[in-house]
């Protein structure tokens, strides 16, 4: 007899902050996320859904943005449907970067900050950036997807000294496993 994994399906990614103080230049946090094919698991996205876009697919959308980290509870929001996406996609790399002029600011600069990740109902990782403070960007997520089509979950915070542009470059090569790290947090 053989077994059935269901693996993960559809998936939230939720980031807060709070915003900055009155009359300093408002703090701009982003989710970011790289797809990548079979054939390229650890190279060139497939594509990329960030500021406000949505994959080709429409299986990665970004639900809520935020530029300012003002409103209620969490202030961006990403869905991932994984079940849904072509057989050919593998690996999906999700990470959020600080916007702004140059890499100046890091995660400790910015007060409230707070990543989740959850399948329906159930909280699958959380975590503060408490263990990446000096970074300007960090990596929270990579879902693989088995010889079997399940996709898992890989957890752990992984803190980049990069700016927006710089980081979604390394995400391929990088990701959430490896890479040049400038702290964790698992």
């Amino acid at each position: 007899m053989t077994g059935i994994r269901k693996g993960l399906a559809r998936v939230e990614v939720a980031l807060r902050w709070d915003p900055s103080p009155a009359g300093a230049p408002a703090n701009d946090l982003d989710i970011v996320a790289a797809v990548f094919g079979a054939d390229d698991l650890y190279g060139e996205p497939a594509y990329l859904v960030h500021f406000g876009r949505r994959s080709p697919d429409g299986t990665v959308t970004l639900n809520r943005d935020s530029r300012t980290g003002q409103g209620f509870g969490f202030d961006e929001v990403m869905t991932l449907e994984l079940d849904r996406m072509d057989p050919r996609l593998r690996r999906v790399v999700v990470g959020v970067v600080i916007q702004g002029d140059g890499r100046t600011r890091s995660f400790g600069d910015i007060g409230g900050t707070a990543v989740r990740i959850r399948a329906g109902y159930t909280d699958l990782a959380e975590d503060d950036f408490a263990g990446v403070a000096g970074a300007g960007a960090a990596t929270v997520a990579e879902f693989t997807r088995d010889g079997s089509g399940s996709w898992e979950l890989h957890t752990g915070v992984r803190g980049y000294d990069a700016g927006p542009e710089e980081y979604i470059r390394a995400m391929g090569a990088e990701g959430a496993t490896s890479g040049r790290a400038t702290g964790a947090s698992d």
